[in-house]
């Protein structure tokens, strides 16, 4: 057996308007992510995380932004194929490990929410899916609230 590790990052603008959607679950906020799908930027790094584990290439390459198809997609369709494509590389995903950057809102309380969507997307127990938050202390555009961020890291193992 052989374990693979990938790293996955997103970021998107937020304006005014739009829904916050981040881990498959809408937020109340009054601001929401620039995208072209729904931009969920934490299915967005777990994507990237697990394509690039195992040699996949990344979430541009399945899903461009060129493509009116994926237009306002829910994201986590997009987890749903890695973890397709996975299986038929035969990899197995041991354990995938997040922080979200945002100034506002608050993320904890709905972590474990975010849990279940996304390990039901990924067809794991979300005891493999550990989320944490943090701000960036007023710093930047993600700490100005102009912007939300997402840092992951996935574990595969072959089957």
């Amino acid at each position: 057996m052989s374990t693979r590790c990938g790293i996955g990052y997103d970021l998107h603008r937020l304006a005014e308007g739009r829904k916050l959607i981040v881990g498959g679950i809408e937020l109340p906020f009054d601001k929401g992510p620039v995208g072209h799908s729904d931009g969920d930027v934490l299915a967005h790094a777990m994507c990237d995380a697990l394509l690039g584990a195992a040699g996949l290439g990344d979430i541009g390459t399945h899903f461009p932004d060129t493509d009116p198809k994926w237009k306002g997609a829910n994201s986590l369709l997009f987890l749903e194929h890695a973890k397709n494509l996975l299986a038929d590389k035969n990899f197995a995903i041991e354990h995938v490990d997040a922080v979200v950057i945002t100034e506002k809102p608050k993320l904890g309380p709905h972590f474990p929410k975010m849990r279940e969507a996304l390990a039901k997307a990924l067809g794991v127990s979300s005891d493999q899916i550990h989320l944490k938050a943090k701000t960036n202390e007023g710093v930047d555009a993600i700490g100005r609230g102009e912007a939300i961020a997402a840092h992951v890291v996935a574990t595969l193992s072959s089957v």
